[in-house]
């Protein structure tokens, strides 16, 4: 360990024994009562909720669950999509000095059953009459769980039921309980999404948290202040939504939350965010929904000139500024192209916070050229979200940024990340063993590999344990092909395949809404399937273009030397895919197995 080279930032900020991650609650009640800190949909329509109004909501919840019996360091679950009452939930359940147990809205019953039974949940909160029923349906398996309140039912709604209960109890009670809180006191326990053995509970402190939460306002200052617009759509029970959203409220950002996917561009466009956290998928999304468009009306040529304008705009950023004939093209195309593909993100939004997943140089270019900078950080779980991260002013495309204040990382003699500092977990929850494999004299192995540059920032090569070995003894990192890949409007998801196989393959799922656009500009019968085309040559041969372009920006050891076209899209509530959209490798593999085994069969 000491040989190895360590990176410091310490922190421009302090986080003291007694801070909590609610206390800001109740200061901006006190200070700023009248400020809009959330704006919240009421019948298809955002109504304004002040500093003032949510901290009383949020106080009469947590009177509530003082009245059901909850105690300091119980743990209350969580079980529902991303929604305004979510948010006032988790504040409560902190402020009374119990745990907040995210679960997926997605979730199968086995992995309710195991979150719920591994933490010792007491009280459970579901969103909808069938989540309820299924933890019902568990109960006999639960015992420590006493209760479980409903978000929608025909009956009062969870919020409703706790105020009402917590009328019988003094104010004093909690206020008594928010001056015990300790910022080392167990705040959150999430679990990971499990996209290999069964998922582990991280332990996140209070103090875990205010370290997350200052050090993004420290990296972006002017994104993280009163004024700005923030709309959450990924799931909360994710870290890196559930922070940034912690860090935008205790800097009165304003703040909508949404778990409809389906119209998102719609609310947006009503939300007007002025900035966004999103997973790599989304971006990748948008990119390609606009050039199917372009496509499709026939100005395919302007899309692919304006794409390389952007991409030359913000390479020129870096490089001294753009020249007069680059600007007068930009100016051009920010008319013809760019304004609308800002109006997808709401018209607004000037900046977005990309994590989960690399979203790839040529996106982080194309998106900063039209005047969207997207800002990449790195994290896990176990570091309550991001470690590192672009800053405002000081971006370097291509890298996951510097690290946050108050944090360290080195990279061990294999190049797997290692990371200690304020963000960093302090163990699994129940589960010594794997918090001592985790954790080793100090440092936290990551499990990814990396490289950091001379001014400390950070590139990632992929996941230690995803890196492939072919028969040849080539490693190959899976995420450099597969984002090439996904940028291809034709392609929803790749899995790069090959470990101890002679070359690598690829298998590969078509995106539906590109698939309907392809098929009419290929006279292909509009009710045909992917699974009807599958060995169309039309549909063969722009596939493969796409892994010939992908097959560009690798040696050719590592290039892709076949492929297999897939007759279904991987989704999360089929299994392949996490709720923030990363591939479950393990599931693919089995599930396709006999897919990959074509590919090496002698033909």
């Amino acid at each position: 360990m000491l040989s190895m080279r360590e990176w410091d930032v310490p922190a421009d900020f302090t986080v003291t024994a007694e801070d909590n991650v609610a206390s800001c609650v109740y200061t901006h009640e006190r200070d700023d009562p009248d400020h809009v800190i959330f704006q919240r949909l009421v019948d298809g329509t955002w109504t304004d909720v002040t500093c003032a109004q949510a901290a009383q909501q949020i106080r009469a919840a947590a009177l509530g669950l003082i009245a059901e019996g909850v105690n300091a360091g119980d743990r209350v679950a969580i079980l529902s999509a991303t929604r305004y009452e979510w948010v006032i939930l988790d504040y409560a359940i902190l402020s009374v000095g119990a745990v907040s147990v995210p679960i997926y809205d997605t979730s199968s019953a086995e992995q309710v059953r195991w979150v719920l039974e591994d933490s010792g949940a007491v009280l459970a909160v579901a969103e909808t009459d069938a989540h309820a029923q299924l933890i019902k349906q568990l109960s006999d398996e639960l015992p420590s769980l006493r209760k479980i309140l409903h978000l929608d039912s025909d009956g009062p709604a969870a919020l409703d039921e706790l105020a009402e209960a917590g009328k019988s109890v003094a104010r004093d009670q909690l206020d008594d309980r928010l001056a015990a809180l300790r910022s080392s006191d167990p705040a959150t326990l999430i679990y990971t999404s499990g996209t290999t053995g069964r998922p582990k509970g991280c332990q996140l402190t209070h103090s875990n948290l205010l370290y997350e939460a200052r050090g993004a306002a420290s990296c972006f200052p002017t994104l993280l202040r009163k004024g700005e617009r923030l709309l959450v759509f990924l799931p909360l029970a994710h870290v890196l939504a559930r922070s940034l959203s912690m860090s935008a409220f205790a800097n009165k950002v304003t703040i909508g939350y949404t778990g409809d996917i389906k119209n998102l561009v719609a609310t947006l466009g009503v939300f007007k965010p002025t900035v966004v956290v999103s997973v790599p998928r989304v971006f990748e999304k948008v990119y390609n929904t606009a050039e199917l468009k372009a496509r499709d009306s026939g100005r395919g040529m302007i899309f692919d000139l304006a794409v390389a304008t952007a991409i030359a705009w913000s390479k020129a950023l870096d490089t001294g500024g753009p020249r007069l004939l680059l600007r007068a093209r930009h100016a051009l195309f920010d008319r013809l192209v760019y304004e609308k593909l800002r109006s997808a993100l709401g018209g607004d939004c000037h900046a977005a916070v990309s994590g989960g997943a690399p979203l790839g140089t040529r996106l982080c270019h194309f998106y900063r050229g039209i005047g969207l900078t997207i800002y990449e950080g790195y994290g896990l779980t176990e570091t309550s979200a991001a470690i590192t991260a672009n800053r405002i002013g000081q971006e370097r495309v291509g890298t996951v940024g510097n690290l946050l204040p108050g944090n360290s990382m080195a990279i061990a003699e294999d190049g797997e990340v290692l990371v200690r500092g304020g963000v960093v977990f302090t163990g699994y929850w129940h589960n010594e063993n794997a918090t001592a494999e985790a954790i080793v004299d100090g440092w936290f192995h990551t499990g990814d590999l990396g490289s950091v540059d001379d001014a400390g920032f950070l590139s990632i090569v992929g996941r230690k344990k995803e890196i492939i070995v072919t028969a040849g003894g080539k490693n190959v990192a899976p995420a450099v092909l597969e984002d090439q890949l996904r940028a291809h409007p034709l392609i929803s998801q790749a899995m790069v395949v090959g470990d101890n196989r002679p070359f690598v393959g690829a298998l590969i799922a078509i995106d539906p809404e590109g698939f309907e656009v392809w098929k009419q500009h290929h006279s292909k019968a509009a009710a045909a399937s992917v699974a009807d085309l599958i060995d169309d040559p039309d549909l063969t041969a722009e596939i493969d273009q796409a892994v010939k372009q992908a097959n560009q920006v690798v040696s050719q050891a590592e290039s892709i030397r076949k492929f297999c076209i897939l007759p279904v899209d991987f989704t999360v509530l089929t299994g392949e895919l996490t709720p923030t959209l990363k591939v479950k490798r393990n599931v693919v593999a089995e599930r396709f197995a006999g897919e990959i085994d074509s590919l090496y069969r002698k033909q």
